[in-house]
């Protein structure tokens, strides 16, 4: 069941990124692309610090 409910959010997303303008969809992108190295990088600090 929480397969059918993830692939109807990701058909969601990618419908309505699709419907946004290039700039939108660049500077969301961007945003995601740079949460995930923040918590990449608090990650590793704290595998080193544990």
């Amino acid at each position: 069941m929480s397969l059918v409910v993830l692939l109807l959010g990701m058909g969601i997303l990618m419908g309505a990124a699709a419907h946004t303008s290039l700039t939108v969809f660049t500077v969301a992108a961007a945003a995601v692309v740079l949460w995930l190295a923040a918590f990449a990088v608090r990650e590793r600090l704290g595998r080193r610090r544990g």
